[in-house]
């Protein structure tokens, strides 16, 4: 059966997805340290004010308010007993915004990583991680979601226990992997390394590709990495079923520290430029990540009507429009703060 991703995407050329639902809850009035997805039952109309504005704006695509909704994540508030309604309400309320929207928008339920290191490094047994993703994405396809979205992630083990535990859905799977730490996800896998991964595993995803990370420039280094000859090639003029979908979701800019808060560095029109590289380079569904408002997508969506690429760009053209990949690493945090208060991969957060 044909899915949803390839059925639209055989009728246009690339899809948008949102931004950041992190950013956007705290400027709601979440607090560093509580849970986001608690927010789906507690303050759902705030919640639906995001994806709303994000489909105002232009998203094809949006993404349900449950990247932290595996049990593990919910442990640390108490909460991972309720994982599952939890997830469920996170694709309800975002079912509703879509279906209101008066076209097409797709309900991709968010699964992010687990937060926990697989043995032998750590105690997460891949069982015990195959349970835990199934279990979110159950909820998550209860409530309406038409894909799932395994985002972020650094570890193949990681993937691989998502994509088998969401596929018992039978929704149609995508996932992204995070590339920040020397050109190399934090657990050492390259862009080519990704992709050898995601054309040989099973259940196999219907698109693949990068999101968070640094910055704009950098997330446009992993695509270029991921759509290598030889790789995943979808260059301007293929035909839409000459190559794998390649999903670019990147950061509005640097996160910097600045008065006690986190800010980013990326205007719409950074993020227009970006959008418009990342679809020279073969993405087809373009989107931000950390730092990106409806602003930013509604910049992405406006660079990206009529636009027709002649030529892939090479890193010369990155660096003149968005600068140098990964040469302001020095005096930037290379890792967003999350919604929880916390830093680093075992309790990283889009957003």
């Amino acid at each position: 059966m044909t899915d949803c991703l390839t059925r639209l995407l055989a009728a246009k050329p690339y899809l948008v997805a949102d931004g950041a639902m992190g950013t956007n809850l705290f400027q709601r009035g979440l607090a560093t340290g509580d849970s986001p997805e608690l927010w789906n039952l507690e303050h759902p109309d705030r919640v639906a004010s995001i994806h709303r504005d994000f489909v105002e704006a232009g998203s094809d695509i949006i993404l349900t308010n449950s990247f932290g909704g595996s049990r593990h994540r919910l442990k640390l508030h108490g909460a991972d007993a309720g994982a599952r309604e939890l997830n469920r309400a996170a694709a309800r309320i975002a079912r509703e915004v879509a279906d209101a929207a008066g076209r097409e928008i797709l309900v991709a339920g968010s699964i992010g990583p687990t937060g926990e290191l697989f043995e032998p490094l750590g105690l997460l047994t891949m069982d015990d991680a195959i349970d835990s993703f199934a279990e979110q994405a159950a909820g998550l396809a209860e409530g309406g979601a038409d894909l799932l979205w395994i985002e972020t992630m650094s570890a193949e083990a990681e993937v691989s226990a998502a994509l088998q535990g969401a596929g018992r859905t039978g929704l149609p799977l995508v996932c992204t992997m995070t590339f920040d730490t020397n050109e190399r996800s934090m657990m050492g896998v390259t862009p080519a390394d990704f992709v050898r991964f995601c054309t040989s595993t099973t259940p196999r995803p219907a698109a693949f590709g990068a999101n968070c990370g640094v910055g704009p420039a950098e997330l446009l280094h992993s695509i270029l990495g991921l759509t290598e000859e030889g790789l995943a090639p979808f260059h301007p003029g293929d035909k839409p079923e000459g190559g794998p979908i390649v999903i670019a979701k990147g950061n509005c800019g640097i996160p910097q520290y600045q008065d006690g808060r986190i800010v980013y560095d990326g205007t719409p029109e950074l993020m227009a430029a970006y959008a418009r590289l990342a679809r020279a380079a073969g993405a087809r569904i373009i989107g931000g990540c950390c730092g990106s408002t409806a602003e930013h997508v509604r910049a992405i969506v406006a660079a990206l009507k009529d636009f027709n690429p002649a030529t892939r760009p090479d890193l010369a053209a990155v660096a003149d429009k968005l600068g140098t990949p990964w040469t302001r690493l020095a005096s930037a945090k290379t890792e967003p703060e999350s919604p929880t208060g916390e830093r680093g991969g075992r309790r990283r957060r889009r957003g």
